[in-house]
């Protein structure tokens, strides 16, 4: 049906609905790989082009997970990686909200996306995977040298501190092996990890932080 309406001298393919999104943008949001190859071979269609909420075709399927999409549009030069959308979130952001592994590592292997870029409340992807507990996307970013492990948002809170203060044991200890991690950072309320994670009666998680400073204590006055 897609290439018949394509076949059409009277059919727009880069024609926007109400909300400002394109055919190509649908066929991204909702991981449409094959319909997305046919839309891209047309000149006449702009992949990068965002909708009424500055959402583009490859924020959209990083958002949702689609891999493929996302290869695709990754193959154009034409296409953005890094484009921010509704308050300054960008793709790789949104992947790592959502636990998206694969689409995280696509982003990554992109020169123009800086994996370490906050949006507009000072939140980066690493504190977005952390506050969702994304293990895997954890490790992902922790590996990379150009990812701020002690980044804190607009209201002084780490990774370290949002991943204590929710219980996220596992995440806790991936915070904790990473040497630049400093488990004492403070908030803007001048509250801790470790007193969040006591507030908030997460007890592996005191015990895990406890033990670390029991094994460091050098490192105690970062």
């Amino acid at each position: 049906m897609l290439k018949l309406l394509l076949g059409r001298e009277d059919v727009d393919p880069d024609k926007p609905d109400n909300s400002g999104r394109t055919p190509i943008l649908w066929a991204s949001r909702n991981g449409h790989d094959a319909a997305g190859k046919l839309l891209l071979g047309r000149k006449d269609v702009n992949p990068d082009r965002p909708d009424d909420d500055r959402r583009t075709p490859i924020l959209w399927a990083a958002v949702n997970g689609h891999e493929a999409v996302v290869k695709l549009l990754l193959g154009r030069k034409d296409v953005n990686p890094d484009r921010l959308g509704l308050v300054g979130r960008a793709p790789i952001s949104l992947a790592a909200e959502n636990g998206h592994e694969a689409v995280v590592k696509l982003l990554l292997g992109c020169e123009e996306v800086n994996p370490d870029r906050p949006d507009v409340r000072g939140r980066t992807a690493l504190w977005f995977a952390t506050w969702r507990h994304r293990e895997a996307v954890v490790k992902l970013l922790l590996g990379r040298k150009d990812v701020n492990p002690n980044r804190p948002d607009d209201n002084g809170q780490t990774p370290i501190l949002r991943a204590a203060k929710d219980g996220h044991g596992a995440v806790v200890k991936l915070l904790l092996a990473h040497e630049d991690v400093n488990p004492h950072s403070p908030d803007r309320r001048g509250q801790t990890p470790i007193s969040l994670a006591t507030v908030n009666g997460h007890r592996a998680v005191v015990k895990l932080l406890q033990e670390w400073e029991s094994a460091n204590p050098d490192r105690l006055n970062l």
